[in-house]
């Protein structure tokens, strides 16, 4: 009965940010009109030059940001771009609402695919699994995901921005690539901060933990009595898989975008950003598979004795047979799940980009 109300506060989290998407688009489109009947004043007057220039920085901000990204040499407008970006929120807010659309559409096979790196199974066997449970326990366990995915990619997106910012105007002798580089590792060593909500969703998305965890918070409550360390079990996978992963997907993003025919309409530029998350995300999940199985190993444990990455793996590995195909089973349907997933949420967090 507990776990068929889980759905309410994920619509209440849904509307909260609806209504914060529309009040930062009405503040942004209000300052905007404010901007620009100023500089419209400053054109008309004497001496005004200057002003007009930094007062239209503040206007072409979305597009700073599509340079920043398609150009890795460092220039002064990047370092204006960056100074008015830090202090903005909309890319934490872009980062949160792709997650959200990304976790609705993409939960259920997220499940089945936890299923075969916690089990080894066949895709088809994982799938008879899930109907085994229910239509009623298909969205069991989707809070804490919910959650997760839409602070850790509010915070990827967004910290990789300011630290970006922080690094270009400190770090000045530092070529761009190593500073952006840096930016990316700190923000996903950030995002790691959140691992107990990665570790409650495996333990509920867990079938032999059905009947033992009625909910989220209960999850979270019987973890407490064995110490804040158990919250964070898997924790070296995971900063591993986040730091490398953030490098690789704002390092190569511009470059493989510069690749695709030019957009011309807004559905072209969906298009676009869409392939562009899609090819990346396939790829990244595809090379990180076997860090997802060995944490998804060490998070379905709950007390005990905390075992390294290598006894960990050296279990899996002999538990399948010495074979990397074994290790990488499940990863074929990682992969298209990866290309659904981060083609929604490149498309969705570029498209709230250009719309704010």
């Amino acid at each position: 009965m507990i776990t068929s109300i889980a759905v309410p506060p994920v619509i209440l989290l849904w509307l909260m940010l609806l209504l914060l998407l529309l009040l930062r688009l009405l503040t942004l489109r209000s300052r905007k009109t404010m901007v620009a009947a100023e500089v419209k004043c400053l054109a008309q007057g004497k001496n005004s030059h200057m002003k007009k220039k930094d007062l239209l920085h503040c206007v072409m901000d979305s597009e700073a940001h599509e340079k920043r990204r398609k150009n890795l040499s460092p220039s002064s407008n990047q370092d204006t771009s960056h100074n008015v970006n830090v202090n903005e929120f909309k890319h934490y807010l872009c980062g949160c609402c792709a997650a959200f659309n990304n976790i609705a559409v993409t939960f259920p096979i997220q499940k089945v695919l936890f299923r075969q790196q916690l089990y080894g199974l066949r895709t088809r066997d994982a799938i008879l699994q899930l109907k085994k449970d229910g239509l009623r326990n298909l969205y069991r366990g989707i809070l804490p995901p919910l959650m997760q995915k839409t602070t850790t990619l509010a915070l990827m997106f967004g910290l990789y921005e300011d630290f970006s910012c922080i690094l270009s105007r400190h770090v000045i002798s530092s070529p761009e690539i190593v500073t952006r580089s840096v930016a990316a590792v700190l923000a996903g060593t950030t995002e790691a901060l959140l691992t107990p909500l990665e570790r409650v969703q495996t333990l509920l998305q867990d079938q032999k933990n059905n009947d033992k965890f009625t909910n989220t918070l209960h999850a979270f409550k019987a973890l407490k009595s064995y110490g804040i360390a158990e919250y964070y079990r898997g924790l070296i996978p995971i900063l591993f898989r986040n730091g490398l992963s953030n490098v690789l997907f704002f390092g190569l993003r511009g470059p493989i975008k510069e690749y695709l025919p030019e957009a011309k309409s807004h559905s072209a530029h969906l298009v676009d950003d869409f392939i562009c998350g899609g090819v990346l995300g396939a790829m990244l999940g595809f090379i990180f598979f076997p860090l997802n199985v060995v944490k998804t190993r060490m998070q379905s444990q709950i007390g005990g004795e905390f075992q390294s990455f290598s006894q960990v793996f050296g279990k899996i590995w002999v538990e399948r047979n010495g074979k990397l195909t074994h290790l990488f089973r499940g990863a074929h349907l990682n992969y298209h799940r990866s290309l659904l997933s981060w083609g929604i949420i490149n498309a969705t967090y570029e498209f709230l980009l250009r719309l704010l």
